[in-house]
């Protein structure tokens, strides 16, 4: 049983999988700095300053203090029941952000490919004298 295991986690696409993954993590964090870090301080600047992480609706106010919060970590200091939508705006922005850059990727990938698949023109059909020399060769062998 454990050399079937080890057969099975040391197949090619097991282990592919494997560095997807975590390839795919340190994707994220890259993407995760790119949208906070770079895009929507612009998007904030833009909008007067609104932070989309700090928009959150008050469910239920905490046992602390009661709304209005100043921020949503005062919010959920305070206990309170929030529904974060500005978190899921950044959640959202953070796919489209992957799915556009996996795009690109994937677009590069695919024009490499039909260069190299245009680089190996299969050869020319024969001229009609290499056939009719070929065909003249064929019937002397047959002759000899």
């Amino acid at each position: 049983m454990l050399k079937e295991f080890r057969d099975f986690a040391m197949r090619g696409n097991v282990l592919d999988l494997a560095f997807g993954v975590i390839i795919g993590a340190a994707f994220t964090t890259i993407v995760n700095s790119l949208v906070n870090d770079v895009i929507m301080p612009p998007i904030g600047f833009v909008t007067g300053g609104l932070d989309f992480s700090n928009l959150f609706v008050t469910i239920k106010d905490g046992a602390a203090s009661a709304s209005p919060y100043a921020s949503l970590k005062a919010a959920k200091d305070a206990g309170a029941v929030t529904i974060n939508y500005g978190v899921f705006i950044n959640a959202v922005i953070n796919f489209l952000i992957v799915a556009f850059v996996l795009f690109m990727v994937v677009k590069q990938i695919n024009r490499f490919k039909k260069k190299e698949a245009a680089g190996e023109v299969p050869p020319p059909p024969p001229t009609r004298s290499e056939v009719l020399l070929a065909e003249i060769r064929d019937a002397l062998k047959k002759g000899h």
